[in-house]
Order: structure tokens, then C-alpha cells, then sequence
């Protein structure tokens, strides 16, 4: 923001007072009392939190006008801002992005050098500037106003040439700065911010914007690899399915299983549907038997049928099957019987899914 923010009294010299506070050449540092760090911390949350309470209870009916602006662009929204405000002005645009309104910031010194071309006519923009007289937005306002694109202005004077251009204003301005020196944008950068903030969550709700959506926006966080990720994206295929026949002995299972790396065998019939698994369990219930591991079959070792999973479910619903049955592998299946893939829990892990 631009450091005409409102600003606090500087304290005036007089005979008892050195100008600008400096203490004298004689003072004895050490006799000054400790800064309380904790007092400093509180006091500049208290003071911020009372500007965004300000703004929040001035705010109006231009708040919903400008909601109506970003729910009916056509174009995308283009945030422009100066300095501090420019910062404020990456971080709404990104909000605004990333929940459902495309948007993308703009500088406008680099509109002017050429990135004005980046705009197009049905875009709405958002114009930061706490004065309100930015050298640099003042510059690019005439070319937004001959190509009719709606501005919404968050300024702190509702008289300042951002305001009188602007379709919709709304008014930022905030009583005191937390900077002590009444000079930093602190209290007003955190107040645009949230307008900013509830702008963006606003039209998220007026266009119905849910989980999957923002799923889609955010394909690779944790939410999006839970929502988009499928079980065909992350089972072994082909020669990598740890596959073996209802006639093959348990011995050369065993050398099966450890080529697979899945910790199970699945077994198949000639055509390739299933006929069960068998995995570390079956085994050990095996071998408890007191078999001979050459002439033992899968057929009497493994369990039938057992759980399977198709290759278009989401691979969260693998996890939890997984979790509900207690198992750590399951047979990928298509909807004839046919085994097409495999995944374990590993799997699951790998891809970011647990």
C-alpha cells in the first residue's frame, strides 16, 4: 500500500523533549526498560482485528454489487495493485482462482510496458490502491474505461480518482495503522485482504462451488488425490500382476509372490477371471497344516473369491475397503470377472492417498 495510510501524530520538540525522541548523549542505555515483545505481538493483533471488524460492519450493498460483477464475468478477473497492495493483490487473485472465479494479477507498471494486452474486454478487474492515487493504476484507468471494463476499487477514500472511475467501490479505509509510526501498511493491507478473502468465498457459495470442484483446482493436494484419483491410476498391469493358476504348488508360489512384490498371489482361472487369493494369511494357516509345500496347490491353499475392486473407483474407496476388511492387497477386477490389475497398501502410499 502507498504511505499516505493514516498516519499518527509525530511527537513535536520542546525544551524537555529531544526532537525525534532521540534519547541524550548522556542517557544510560541500560536503564531503559525491556521491550515486552508478547504486549507488542497482542497489541498488533487487537488493532488489526479491529480494522477487519471496522470494515466488516461498514461494508454494504456495493459488496453484493460486486459480487454480482465476479459471479457474471465472462472473461476472467484481472486484480491489479501497487507495492503492499500488489502483494494483497497476488494473494486475492490466487483465492479467487483457486475457488472457482479464474483470475490472475496483473502489474500495472507492466500493463503499461505491454501486459495490458494480457486484458481483454470481457474481463472485471479489481483495482487495489489505499489512496487511491497510484502513479502507476492512475495510468492505466483511461484504457480500462475506453474498453468498458468493469472495475471494482478497495480504496480507503471513497473521493479518490480509483473510486471515481470504479463501477463499484468499497471502502477499506481503516482508523490507525498497528505500525507505531503510523506509516507501514499493516492494519489496511490485512483489511483488504479480507475483503478480498470474503469476496472470493462469496462467490464460491453463489456458484455452488463443492469438494470436487475445488478437487479439480487442487489436483495436487491431498484433498484432489482423494477426490480425482483413480484405481486404474496407481495398480500394476500386465506382467506385473502377481498371477498364478489354481494347479501351482505352493513352493513355486512362494517364488511367485517375492517376484510380485505385493505380498499376495492372485489366482486365476485359463480365461483370466478370478478364483481367489492367496496372501501371507493363507499361508501361515498352511504351514500350520504340516503340508508338503512341492505337492500342495493353490487350489486347496488360497481363499475363493475373496475382495476385489474395479479399476474406475475412486482409490480412497480401495483405502478403505482395505481398512474395513483388514487386508493390505486387493485383485483389480473388471465387471466379467477378469483380474486387470493389482494394488496394495504401499500403492495407497506412494500415490499420496493415506
Amino acid at each position: 500500500m502507498n504511505t499516505d495510510t493514516p498516519v499518527r501524530p509525530v511527537p513535536v520538540a520542546n525544551d524537555n523533549q529531544p526532537v525525534n525522541n532521540v534519547a541524550p548523549s548522556n542517557a544510560n542505555p541500560t536503564a531503559q526498560a525491556p521491550l515486552d515483545t508478547l504486549k507488542i505481538a497482542r497489541d498488533v493483533l487487537t488493532t488489526e482485528a479491529e480494522a477487519i471488524n471496522t470494515v466488516g460492519r461498514r461494508v454494504g450493498e456495493e459488496f453484493t454489487q460486486a459480487c454480482q460483477l465476479l459471479l457474471n464475468c465472462t472473461g476472467r478477473v484481472v486484480v491489479c495493485g501497487v507495492g503492499k497492495s500488489g502483494h494483497i493483490a497476488n494473494k486475492i487473485a490466487a483465492t479467487l482462482a483457486s475457488t472457482g472465479t479464474p483470475a490472475f494479477f496483473v502489474h500495472p507498471t507492466e500493463a503499461s510496458h505491454g501486459d495490458f494486452g494480457m486484458i481483454r474486454q470481457e474481463d472485471v478487474i479489481i483495482a487495489i490502491s489505499y489512496s487511491g492515487e497510484s502513479d502507476e493504476l492512475k495510468a492505466i484507468l483511461p484504457l480500462l474505461k475506453h474498453r468498458a471494463n468493469p472495475i471494482i476499487a478497495l480504496t480507503g477514500r471513497l473521493q479518490s480518482s480509483l473510486a471515481l472511475s470504479a463501477a463499484v467501490t468499497i471502502d477499506v479505509s481503516v482508523d490507525v495503522e498497528a505500525c507505531p509510526l503510523g506509516l507501514a501498511p499493516t492494519s489496511s493491507t490485512t483489511a483488504t485482504l479480507a475483503i478480498g478473502d470474503a469476496l472470493a468465498i462469496a462467490v464460491l457459495q453463489l456458484r455452488g462451488f463443492n469438494e470436487s470442484d475445488f478437487a479439480l483446482t487442487h489436483p495436487g493436494g491431498a484433498l484432489g488425490r482423494r477426490l480425482l484419483l483413480r484405481v486404474s491410476d496407481i495398480m500394476v498391469t500386465d506382467d506385473e500382476i502377481p498371477l498364478s493358476s489354481p494347479e501351482t504348488s505352493l513352493k513355486t508360489a512362494l517364488c511367485e509372490m517375492s517376484a510380485g512384490k505385493l505380498g499376495f498371489l492372485i489366482i486365476i482361472n485359463s480365461n483370466g477371471k478370478l478364483r481367489g487369493v492367496f496372501s501371507d494369511g493363507d499361508l501361515r494357516r498352511a504351514l500350520d497344516r504340516d503340508i508338503n509345500i512341492n505337492t500342495a496347490r493353490m487350489a486347496d491353499l488360497m481363499t475363493p473369491g475373496g475382495e476385489t475392486i474395479s479399476p474406475g473407483q475412486l482409490a480412497v474407496d480401495a483405502l478403505t475397503l482395505m481398512e474395513k476388511q483388514k487386508i493390505y492387497a486387493l485383485p483389480v477386477v473388471q465387471s466379467d470377472g477378469t483380474v486387470c490389475g493389482a494394488l496394495n497398501m504401499h500403492s495407497l502410499l506412494k500415490a499420496g492417498v493415506v
